[in-house]
């Protein structure tokens, strides 16, 4: 396996390095600071604005096309950001065999972009070759983590790199269950050898949703393979959250990253928003919370 090349010049985090060092010497690749999800609504803002985010994670899927305006802009962005792709489609967790050709964009678009990493979902999103447009849950048995780990194996030979795997919200569990959500996915990460992205409202959503601690979650993940933390905002129905991406990110989840910061040191940060897109202004504040949290542990910790 190899790390991401290209990033040699660009902007390091708020961190110095004697910190960063101290605190990431098993991670897998250096952490970025502080970024966003790049969205059409701030292409011009963050092209010719004042750079105040460290780095920007695009969506996969947008850009494994053969070309046209959204390469454009992404080549732009590539000069100015260091960059991280995030897929919805890799369906990691389906029965079906790997899609060969979803495999072969998706390196395409390494090949150009030269992420930091890359990532998707502990999922499935289809089955007979029919894309559900969803992140559906697995069984957390041994049997399920057996047929991840080899196709985790698979595509991580194929693009030549680890990738990370992010834990999805759920909204159902299953009879079948032999252990909790944060033993089945840290059993896969080690197995697999590959990497964790960690979202938080997604621990926040499923604990309310199922009745588990999150702190329990946090404490049973191998800390040196966390990569990224996503923060994003959810729909709290009362019996029910429904992770949205539509909303700020909420008190109850900015504690769980403090204890997320403490139990894990600088791992790269990022906001979500999907629906709902607010002015760039309203993401970068809540990046800067996010900022202010991290700081002072990390560097109580050095």
């Amino acid at each position: 396996m190899h790390g991401p090349i290209g990033y040699a010049d660009r902007a390091v985090p708020f961190w110095n390095t004697a910190l960063t060092t101290s605190l990431t010497a098993s991670y897998r690749y250096p952490p970025l600071g502080f970024g966003l999800g790049l969205r059409v609504d701030h292409y011009q803002d963050l092209l010719e604005g004042e750079r105040k985010v460290d780095w920007l994670e695009i969506l996969s899927e947008n850009y494994m096309i053969p070309g046209g305006r959204p390469l454009h802009f992404l080549e732009r962005f590539r000069e100015r950001y260091p960059l991280v792709m995030h897929g919805v489609s890799l369906s990691i967790g389906s029965g079906d065999p790997l899609n060969r050709d979803y495999l072969k964009r998706l390196k395409q678009l390494a090949d150009m972009v030269q992420p930091a990493w890359i990532s998707d979902h502990l999922c499935w999103t289809g089955v007979d070759g029919k894309n559900l447009h969803d992140l559906m849950p697995l069984p957390y048995t041994e049997e399920a983590i057996s047929q991840v780990v080899e196709r985790v194996r698979e595509v991580q030979d194929f693009l030549g790199r680890r990738i990370l795997l992010e834990n999805v919200s759920s909204y159902v569990s299953f009879a079948s269950a032999q252990m909790h959500e944060w033993e089945f996915l840290n059993a896969i990460a080690e197995r697999a050898d590959c990497l964790i992205l960690l979202d938080i409202n997604n621990i926040y959503v499923s604990s309310h949703n199922h009745g588990f601690d999150p702190l329990e979650y946090l404490a049973g993940i191998t800390a040196d393979r966390v990569q990224q933390f996503h923060l994003a905002g959810h729909d709290n129905q009362g019996a029910l959250i429904i992770d949205t991406h539509d909303a700020p990110v909420i008190d109850g989840v900015w504690d769980l990253y403090r204890h997320a910061v403490r139990r894990f040191g600088p791992v790269s940060t990022m906001i979500e928003r999907d629906d709902k897109i607010p002015p760039l202004t309203e993401l970068l504040a809540e990046l800067q919370h996010a900022r202010e949290i991290a700081e002072p542990i990390l560097k109580a910790a050095a």
